[in-house]
Formats: C-alpha cells, sequence, structure tokens
C-alpha cells in the first residue's frame, strides 16, 4: 500500500513482475482490480509484462477517506501519486481501464505532465450523464444514499446471482465512495472524456464486449483513429465473461503500444 493525499489515506494494489511497458489496471464503479483483473493478469498473453492492478481509494483493499472528493480527477492524481512512487516513468506504462476506470484512465492520460505508452478503455464513460449503474445512484441525495440508498442496491444485486463477483466488490466498497464517484461520472469532465480521447496524442484502443453492440459509437471511435476491438461472447464485465479473449486484446493493444518511448 501506498500513502497518498489526503494525508492519511492508502492506496492498495498489487504488482506483479515482468517488463515494459508495465500495464496498470483501472477498474470501474463499485467494483476492485484486486477482483476484476486478478485472472486475466496470470494467462499467458500478458505474463511477460509487469501487471500494476489498483484498487481506487474506496474501493477494495484500499482506504475510505471520508475527506475526499472521490472525482475522476482526484482518483487520477491519486494514480499518478503512485506511480512517482513507484518510480515509473508514465512513457513506460499502458493504462487499462474498465467502465469507471475507463473514464479515469482518460482523465488521467489528458492531464498528465508527460504521455504514457498507450491507453485501453473497455467500455468506458465517454459522455456525462452516467451509466446503468451510476446514473440511478447519483439521482439521489448523497444523504438518501448513505441512509438507505446504498443497502437498496445491495439488496438489488444479492436478489440477482449472475452479477457475482461484482456484488461481493459493491459489499465492500465505501459508500460515500460508490456515490461521489458516480456523481463524478454523471457530471463528466471539461473537455468532455469524448473530446479528450479523440484527441489523445498516443495509441488508443477501445473495447466493447460483443452483447454490448450495436453501438454507435464503434463507428466514431474508428473515424477517430481509435483501435476498436470486440470480445466475443461477452457483455461489460467482459474479463470475467471471456476473460481468455479480453488478455488476449490487452496484450494486442500493449504491443501496439509506443514502445519507443519506453526506451
Amino acid at each position: 500500500m501506498q500513502w497518498v493525499d489526503p494525508p492519511g489515506a492508502r492506496l492498495a494494489y498489487h504488482d506483479l513482475p515482468g517488463r515494459d511497458p508495465v500495464c496498470v489496471f483501472l477498474h470501474g464503479l463499485g467494483a476492485s482490480s484486486s477482483a476484476d483483473f486478478t485472472e486475466i493478469s496470470g494467462l499467458r498473453p500478458l505474463l511477460p509484462y509487469r501487471r500494476l492492478l489498483v484498487d481506487f481509494l474506496g474501493f477494495g483493499f484500499s482506504d475510505r477517506p471520508q475527506g475526499f472528493s472521490y472525482t475522476l480527477d482526484d482518483h487520477a492524481q491519486s494514480i499518478i501519486c503512485l506511480l512517482k512512487h513507484l518510480g515509473l516513468s508514465h512513457r513506460s506504462c499502458v493504462i487499462i481501464g474498465h467502465s469507471m476506470g475507463g473514464a479515469v484512465a482518460i482523465t488521467l492520460a489528458a492531464t498528465a505532465e508527460t504521455r504514457f505508452a498507450g491507453i485501453v478503455v473497455a467500455e468506458g464513460n465517454l459522455d456525462p450523464g452516467g451509466g446503468i449503474v451510476s446514473r440511478p445512484v447519483s439521482e439521489q441525495t448523497e444523504e438518501a444514499f448513505l441512509k438507505g440508498g446504498y443497502d437498496r442496491f445491495r439488496q438489488v444485486l444479492a436478489a440477482h446471482p449472475h452479477t457475482e463477483p461484482y456484488a461481493a466488490s459493491v459489499r465492500v466498497a465505501a459508500p460515500l465512495a460508490l456515490y461521489r464517484s458516480a456523481v463524478s461520472l454523471k457530471e463528466g469532465t471539461v473537455p468532455s472524456m469524448r473530446d479528450r480521447l479523440a484527441s489523445l496524442p498516443l495509441p488508443r484502443t477501445f473495447v466493447f464486449g460483443e452483447k454490448s453492440l450495436p453501438d454507435p459509437d464503434e463507428t466514431w471511435l474508428a473515424q477517430q483513429g481509435v483501435t476498436v476491438d470486440v470480445i466475443p461472447s461477452a457483455g461489460h464485465n467482459m474479463m470475467h465473461e471471456n476473460p481468455a479473449a479480453f488478455a488476449d486484446v490487452v496484450a494486442q493493444a500493449v504491443k501496439r503500444s509506443d514502445v519507443g518511448a519506453c526506451s
């Protein structure tokens, strides 16, 4: 674990050995990299690379500071703090973000002082308004969500066994972190995540689950020069539904990264 701002908060991560570029995995809203990326990080296509599985503050094994904003910007800054602690150059890292983690990845790549080797966004939020989880959460007041909304959300997940292992991650997520992160997703960023992704001067990959298609962004992304990959027989939770294919897609994106910048 690494101490980050605010003082006294510790960010948890798994650091698996390998060569550059480093694969930095960022999870979705309510989830954790500890749960979402453990299996794929152990599959053959990714074994040669150093893999960093990070739990955002408020989620997984990380601390849950009451004074943290849990915005996309501040989540991104906590990752910058971690990379600095580990002595990692941004140019040696490929950022892989799923769902909310994709939005943080875009924010991170757009605001960092130096460019990353590449970015992989797996069905990440591109526009304000939130998604299937963040929208109903953020439409409540913070007080209402903390008093009863979080428990109701957990009950809905418990009633649908197919939501595991996501439901397990939600059970250990801090309600405040879940709520404030959802609000930040709904509000979006300026410039928008979509505009930021379109203008990033680095290799970019966007990943869809086959069951999530058709999606109009598939064409738009290709027009922006973004590599679009599709995980067969999978939906939004592609890393659990087809981990082998997801690992293959990530490994191919890593090979397309700006390896010259990593030397």
